[in-house]
């Protein structure tokens, strides 16, 4: 027998006796049914409290039984279990609710495939005992908010026969962990059923596929979703409101400094317990306990990068179980896009991740290595890229805080303050019960209800959804269909709501619904409803309430005068501080959302053109730059626009801003010199075509600009660009011109 067959045979024998041994040890053999919850899980009725009665909420001198420091999914996980057990809760978020890592993962609802092959191989019942508890949360998040959430078949790939019952073996302990919480069966697929089902895939040596099923969601309005259940079951949340000094009577902790990040205001607030749900900034509120304390979070920066939906089937993802570095990367649809990543390397606790250029080139090495030579994997194709700061913690309970923990630790300090750091995603329900229980043993907090009352418990939302509720809202409304299934999916039954402040479109089909964008589903409803789920910035309606930064930055950019313009009349803004909204949301794409990262990726490719395609290009550049000035001004590209017949739509018009010029230099400038002209074709749509390859913001266009351009086409780095679609027509129109004269010369001649 090989060694590969005998340490194949081993894992399966190892795996059955851990699987019998567990299940034998567990001391509740029925772990998977849902607890019996005495808080009620009807739909709320009592209207959503505005941020400025939230925030006065807070100024009035309560003390609260509960205070939560951070809005991320565990901070509201929190304030949700301690509202629903009676507590007088109060939650604050120095930026907006899942700012931060939240917002930032890989959209998966799982267990950890992986945590289970250790906990096999390694006979770790610890690691068992996560998965399982992680599976349990998984199913409940499906359960509880179905309209943000969906089962999602992943594909494993298999290229060496050996693999086949070694995966399907692991992936069948997987089902077998989940019991009776097991969303669907996984199974086995040959490899011509396996390219049917994604025929991206590299099929060189394709053996077959495994298929199992996890869960994916929207994280950011997940967040939201569960926050906004606390706040609807009595619990005082507050996002942009720091927390800048904690204070003690007698060493104990008894309430905290807070400020108003939006006016500047401070004040004090008591409480009788205090909880630091900060993921990522940890160990700041622990140093404002105890300036003496020890560090015990260890950052690490995960990356993602967004690639258009034909990268993947709509309904199935991808798991690379061992990258070139021995990481994993998933690969999966997500609201008509393609997610990949991530990475998983050390990094400085910040407000503001990057990602980096050296992180998307590896995440698009390790995806070409998997689809078939017919999909060219292109540096252009990236839509967006994000980086969020997983917050790994050594346990401090422990006398050994060299080793990092593998799931959440809850550490309570001499004074009182509860620390919940580590874990994932899928148990933030599971951590923020075990939170709680801590802060009412530590506090001796008299709740309502001693147990966690939230297992089950429906999410903003729920309560009304049902798969076909988006045709209600296409009859009732008049609401384009896929924007309707976008409201249905995104807000569950308070898509409703949403819908009545739709404005008329002006159309005989749809009736309403403005959309921002034209490429997407985000209509002018979502942002003054936005509002009123606490939005107090463009990069909290962008970034969040939408999905759009996630989904598109370059689309992002193009949408943002639009999304200030409506915030503006929601909140009163003046021009000053719309400019200023402006700015700071287009730092936020430029930095944090790739859009930098993708031009500075384009602007170092050397210009690699041939002879002959430089002749080209120089030749249609001076077909635009009649003057022979050397450049091309946004009055030559208006009038090469009217030579080849644009007119643009109203959707196309509603996109004013840059694709590339993230600074807004000269904005106000070009504009006010574009007034004097006609409205055939906009000076905002002008604007927008010009900094495409203006690298230089000058306002006008060089030719070594337009080569560098075309190199990056020719390249890969630039997937497409309006200005060399536009010069390529204008020298067709020009050549047709020159022909037609030409015709009529002869013609003439000859008539001589």
């Amino acid at each position: 027998m090989s060694r590969r067959k005998l340490l194949v045979g081993s894992a399966g024998v190892a795996g059955a006796l851990v699987a019998g041994w567990a299940l034998s040890a567990d001391d509740k053999p029925h772990w998977y049914n849902p607890a019996t919850v005495s808080a009620k899980t009807e739909r709320k009725k009592r209207p959503l409290p505005s941020r400025t009665e939230q925030v006065n909420n807070l100024q009035a001198g309560h003390t609260y039984d509960v205070l939560i420091i951070g809005g991320g999914a565990t901070g509201a996980g929190c304030a949700l279990d301690a509202t629903t057990r009676g507590l007088r809760t109060a939650l604050v978020e120095a930026d907006d609710f899942a700012s931060g890592t939240s917002s930032r993962s890989t959209k998966l609802i799982h267990g950890g495939v992986r945590y289970l092959q250790k906990a096999i191989l390694q006979l770790d019942y610890d690691q068992y005992k996560m998965v399982k508890e992680a599976l349990h949360e998984r199913a409940n998040m499906l359960e509880v908010a179905p309209h943000l959430t969906r089962p999602l078949p992943i594909l494993l790939p298999v290229y060496k026969w050996w693999q086949v019952p070694y995966y399907w073996f692991g992936i069948k302990m997987y089902d077998l962990v989940a019991g009776d919480r097991n969303l669907k069966s996984s199974y086995y697929l040959s490899k011509k059923n396996t390219l049917e089902l994604f025929p991206m895939l590299k099929s060189d040596n394709l053996c077959g596929g495994i298929v199992y099923y996890d869960g994916q969601q929207d994280d950011a309005r997940m967040n939201l979703a569960i926050a906004l259940t606390a706040a609807r079951h009595g619990a005082t949340i507050a996002n942009h409101v720091s927390v800048i000094k904690l204070h003690k009577t007698e060493g104990k902790l008894s309430g905290a400094r807070l400020r108003d990040e939006m006016t500047g205001k401070e004040w004090d607030v008591k409480a009788k317990s205090i909880i630091n749900a900060t993921g990522p900034f940890t160990d700041s509120i622990r140093r404002m306990d105890d300036q003496n304390v020890k560090s015990i979070c260890c950052p690490s920066s995960g990356v993602h990068i967004v690639l258009p939906g034909y990268y993947s089937p709509e309904h199935m993802g991808l798991l690379d179980p061992a990258t070139s570095d021995g990481r994993v990367i998933f690969f999966l649809p997500w609201l008509k896009g393609t997610i990949a990543g991530t990475t998983d390397l050390p990094c400085q606790v910040t407000h503001n991740p990057k990602p980096t250029e050296d992180e998307i080139l590896f995440i698009l090495t390790e995806v070409k290595n998997y689809l078939n030579p017919d999909v060219e994997v292109r540096r252009g194709d990236v839509l967006s890229a994000w980086s969020g700061i997983r917050p790994l913690v050594s346990d401090p309970n422990k006398p050994d805080t060299q080793s990092l923990a593998r799931n959440h630790i809850v550490h309570v300090s001499p004074s009182g303050l509860v620390t919940i750091a580590g874990g994932k995603w899928t148990t933030y329900r599971a951590m923020a019960a075990e939170t709680i229980d801590a802060a009412i043993e530590s506090a001796n907090l008299k709740p309502l209800y001693k147990e966690c009352q939230t297992d089950g418990f429906l999410i903003e939302g729920a309560h009304g959804w049902t798969p076909t509720m988006y045709i209600r809202l296409v009859q009732d409304f008049g609401l384009e269909m896929e924007v309707a299934q976008h409201l249905a999916k995104s807000y569950g039954d308070r898509a409703f709501a949403v819908a009545k402040m739709a404005s008329m479109t002006g159309k005989r089909w749809p009736i309403i619904g403005k959309k921002i964008h034209p490429e997407f589903p985000y209509i002018d409803a979502e942002i003054r409803y936005g509002v009123r789920e606490y939005a107090c910035t463009a990069v909290d309606m962008v970034a969040r309430r939408l999905r759009l930064a996630f989904l598109n930055v370059q689309a992002a950019a193009e949408a943002l005068p639009a999304i200030v313009d409506i915030m503006a009349e929601e909140l009163k803004w003046s021009d000053a501080e719309k400019q200023k909204q402006t700015k700071i949301a287009a730092d936020f794409l430029a930095n944090e959302m790739g859009q930098m990262v993708n031009r500075a990726s384009r602007d170092k490719i050397p210009i690699n053109l041939s002879k002959d395609e430089i002749q080209t290009y120089i030749k249609r550049f001076q077909i635009i730059d009649k003057d022979r000035k050397g450049y091309v001004s946004i009055n030559d590209i208006r009038r090469s626009l009217k030579s080849i017949g644009v007119k643009p739509t109203d959707a196309e018009i509603s996109a004013i801003l840059s694709e590339i010029d993230v600074t807004y230099h000269g904005q106000l400038e070009i504009q006010d010199y574009l007034q004097n002209y006609g409205e055939d074709v906009t000076g905002e749509q002008l604007h927008e075509i010009l900094k495409e390859i203006d690298t230089n913001m000058n306002g006008q266009v060089e030719l070594d600009e337009y080569l560098q351009m075309m190199s990056a086409i020719k390249s890969g780095h630039v997937a497409y660009s309006r200005f060399a679609r536009m010069a390529e027509m204008e020298e067709e129109h020009h050549e047709r011109e020159q022909l037609i004269k030409k015709i009529s010369v002869e013609r003439s001649g000859g008539g001589l």
